[in-house]
């Protein structure tokens, strides 16, 4: 058998986590002096108040070398292989930070490191196929074809509520031309080759423009893989995400829409407000 891993910043919910049985080791953050897990003991709400306080966007860090070697060294007892997830390696050196984690136990044979080429839960579709997979019997060169299959065919986008958390980070190409008007404009950020894109920019409340992004999608959701779509968000109104819900479900599409919160690695960077529909083309 093999074992799915994935990094925390796939932001799968702790209940599709079980379902899948799927292994996450934590990425850290950085609020000063002080070090956290991201899933384990910090909140994006505490992530948010010390922002605020601080004015300034809080540092992140990939996962550790003794967490990655030890999950690798203890799941192989047991299992004949992993495939292991990343974030973006243009995002992080967490995809290296496993392949010599790999390398240091002497099982580089035995894992499969995937970079992504995304993040939050454009890692997690990624994760959960594979991990379908791994439940079926299949081999680490299996998983490994099908997964690098669909990478490409993933769909990661959000629309952003606040831009001061990504411009206090620089994690955004061409938010330099958007700082002017920051307090105006609500941008699609879209993950494309492994990096975050400024795409369409939208005016106006939240609501409506949460839902213009998601219908402005419609001729891609149609054609997505239909298991299922992710809505994930960094703590956006209740109604603003079931509006969306809502939307998703009149297309008659998918088997599944999920909806999932967005971890403290992915908040640190988007804010409080934002809101993303990711799936597989």
């Amino acid at each position: 058998m093999i074992k799915i891993v994935s990094d925390s910043t796939c932001d799968l919910s702790p209940e599709l986590v079980e379902r899948y049985q799927i292994e996450v080791i934590p990425l850290h953050v950085l609020l000063g002096t002080e070090e956290y897990l991201d899933g384990r003991n910090i909140t994006p709400d505490e992530i948010y108040a010390w922002a605020d306080k601080n004015k300034t966007t809080p540092k992140t860090s990939a996962v550790s070398m003794e967490d990655a070697s030890t999950a690798f060294a203890e799941i192989l007892e047991n299992y004949d292989g992993i495939v292991a997830f990343s974030i973006s390696a243009g995002m992080s050196t967490t995809n290296n930070v496993l392949r010599l984690a790999a390398e240091e136990i002497g099982a580089s044979d035995k894992v499969r490191v995937i970079d992504s080429m995304n993040l939050s839960t454009g890692v997690g579709h990624l994760v959960v196929e594979a991990a379908i997979l791994a439940a079926k019997g299949a081999s680490l060169d299996e998983i490994e074809k099908a997964v690098l299959d669909y990478r490409p065919r993933v769909r990661a986008s959000f629309v952003i509520d606040t831009l001061v958390y990504l411009h206090r980070g620089g994690r955004c190409s061409g938010m330099a031309a958007l700082a002017g008007g920051m307090l105006k404009l609500h941008p699609k950020i879209v993950v494309k080759d492994g990096a975050m894109l400024v795409d369409k920019k939208y005016r106006g409340k939240l609501p409506a423009v949460t839902l213009n992004y998601a219908k402005d999608m419609e001729e891609q959701l149609l054609r997505a893989k239909p298991d299922r779509v992710f809505i994930t968000h960094s703590g956006t109104d209740p109604a603003i995400v079931e509006s969306v819900r809502s939307y998703l479900e009149s297309l008659h599409h998918f088997d599944e829409i999920i909806e999932t919160h967005a971890g403290s690695v992915v908040c640190s960077h988007c804010g409080p407000g934002t809101l993303g529909v990711l799936f597989i083309d």
